[in-house]
């Protein structure tokens, strides 16, 4: 299966420090039978199709790159990336890159396509309404927020330029590098089912890929003099719903923290070993304490449903949200002070995805329901980790997030309404120790045809 790996444009931060210049090689890394420095009779670490990882350079992107400058600069980012990470490329990576304008146009490598169930999680999650597809979104964040990716099938490199003259982006092709080496040494297994799965999974790739890129940039800030990225110019590369973004960015922002835990705990040969035991949970990648025991808890939501109202018929079909979208969820409706995505996040991370609402989060299944009639409900049940942890959820979500920010009627003690909107449907919030179950449906009649009442 092919897994593409991508790299993303973080939104409403400050650019990574540029500079420019080249310089030449300036110690000898090891003992050898050569005279440094020449290039080595053998392929070895630092050292990539004729160039060292502190070689000078002739590279000059104001006027775009020509094909000696292109593998000149592919050839030393690949030996500086072999430099800090400790491994050895296989084989040279092709490097293409493409406008915006032509990646819009023709890519098809992040391209959602229609899918109902799809959409019962992103409204599940007060993400996406019913005004709106979750492909709809999802297309519009790829548009415009992908700057690069890899593909393994072809073992290709697209960087995507917003640069009149498309130019490399030097961080996004150290990036880009880093998930060719991830291919070549521990190859990409399928994706997990779940989305809680697939933001741990990519915490580890994308974690790995992000930390070495932000350790490139500090080297170009001592050590190391590097070619210089044009500006884009200014403007939006697009209005996508920020709220989406968030989920897809997850792995991006808090996967570096975690490997650079990994690394602290055991060095990088922890973080080789952990593509044997990648993480399963978003929890672990917030939490890398987590890691490798805690696991999620095994939540089974039994089919209550009347005759009219069916699972979805696919291979899998429920979900695990993970801890990840319930803050996301949280900060999107304001349920939680959304101050705290940008306050105290880790040294190599872009925000801070953790809240006290959302942190005793231990497991959770979703599962989408279709009615003979066309109409749609879900069953969310939550697992936390204590009865005051389930409390403050079930409170939070109730009265707080239904009730004041979704302008939800309470009809009873369990149930609520909203009557207009993208939202516009009946809600039945239950707690039972530490489990909270979330009905949905269109109307309050229906909610126990999708879930019958014990």
């Amino acid at each position: 299966m092919n897994v593409s790996r991508a790299s993303f444009v973080p939104v409403a931060l400050a650019l990574l420090l540029v500079l420019a210049g080249c310089s030449a090689p300036v110690a000898d890394p090891s003992a050898n039978e050569w005279s440094w420095p020449d290039d080595p009779p053998e392929d070895r670490l630092g050292w990539e199709a004729g160039y060292w990882y502190n070689e000078s350079i002739a590279v000059n992107q104001s006027d775009g790159l020509n094909a000696s400058e292109r593998e000149a600069f592919v050839a030393r980012t690949m030996a500086r990336i072999e430099r800090i990470r400790g491994l050895e490329f296989e084989r040279t990576v092709p490097v293409e890159v493409v406008s915006r304008e032509r990646y819009q146009n023709e890519s098809s490598v992040f391209r959602a396509e229609p899918d109902a169930w799809e959409d019962q999680v992103y409204e599940a999650t007060f993400l996406v309404g019913e005004d709106e597809t979750a492909a709809d979104a999802l297309n519009d964040l790829y548009g415009g927020a992908v700057a690069g990716y890899y593909t393994p099938s072809d073992e290709r490199i697209v960087v995507v330029s917003d640069a009149e003259t498309p130019t490399l982006s030097r961080a996004t092709l150290a990036h880009e590098l880093v998930h060719a080496l991830q291919d070549q040494q521990f190859g990409f297994a399928p994706p997990p089912d779940t989305h809680d799965g697939r933001i741990a999974d990519d915490g580890l790739y994308e974690g790995d890929a992000n930390l070495v890129e932000a350790l490139y940039e500090k080297r170009c800030e001592s050590d190391w003099e590097c070619v210089q990225t044009p500006s884009a110019g200014g403007g939006s590369r697009s209005s996508f719903d920020f709220g989406v973004y968030l989920t897809v960015y997850a792995p991006y922002s808090e996967g570096p923290q975690f490997v650079d835990a990994l690394r602290e705990r055991g060095g990088w040969e922890a973080v080789n070993a952990a593509y044997d035991d990648v993480p399963v949970s978003a929890e672990q990648i917030l939490h890398p304490r987590a890691y490798p025991d805690e696991r999620p808890a095994d939540v089974d939501v039994p089919d209550r449903s009347s005759a009219a109202w069916s699972r979805f018929d696919r291979e899998v079909a429920t979900d695990r949200l993970g801890e990840a979208f319930l803050y996301v969820m949280l900060w999107d409706t304001r349920a939680i002070d959304r101050e705290r995505l940008r306050q105290n996040p880790g040294p190599y991370s872009r925000y801070n995805y953790t809240a006290g609402a959302s942190a005793g989060w231990a497991g959770d299944e979703l599962v989408p329901y279709r009615g003979d009639d066309g109409e749609y409900g879900y069953v969310w049940t939550t697992e936390w980790d204590t009865e005051a942890d389930a409390e403050q959820f079930h409170r939070l979500y109730g009265t707080f997030l239904l009730q004041l920010r979704m302008g939800a009627e309470r009809v009873d003690s369990n149930t609520y309404v909203i009557r207009g909107g993208p939202y516009a449907d009946a809600f039945r919030v239950t707690r039972d120790g530490t489990r909270v179950t979330i009905v949905n449906a269109p109307t309050p009649e229906q909610l126990d045809e999708v879930h019958a009442r014990r």
